[in-house]
């Protein structure tokens, strides 16, 4: 299993409703790509203020390798970038295997 984790920093410019279709958009990752095991959306709460001005995190889980590889040149994916990378004003990717 890979975790693929997303530090989200919005542009201030951004409307809330904006980032609720992101997330909306997301979230059914799996049920559109192949490998894709689960996609969790959260919003920072973390009382100790070391987010460093990043709001948001979605973390994806890929079945494997190969539902990693599915996912990166994907369509669906390419989709939510058109529309995902115009709000950002900065993001950290992070990948690990489990």
């Amino acid at each position: 299993m890979i975790r693929h984790i997303l530090l989200i920093k919005f542009k201030a410019t951004v409307d809330t409703n904006d980032i609720a279709k992101i997330k909306v958009l997301f979230e059914s990752i799996p049920n559109k790509i192949d490998g894709v095991v689960n996609v969790e959306w959260g919003l920072n709460d973390s009382p100790e203020s070391l987010n460093q001005g990043y709001s948001y995190c979605v973390l994806m889980s890929f079945a494997n390798e190969k539902g990693r590889q599915n996912y990166l040149p994907h369509p669906e994916h390419e989709a939510l970038k058109k529309k995902f990378v115009p709000l950002l004003d900065d993001i950290v990717v992070f990948d690990y295997q489990v």
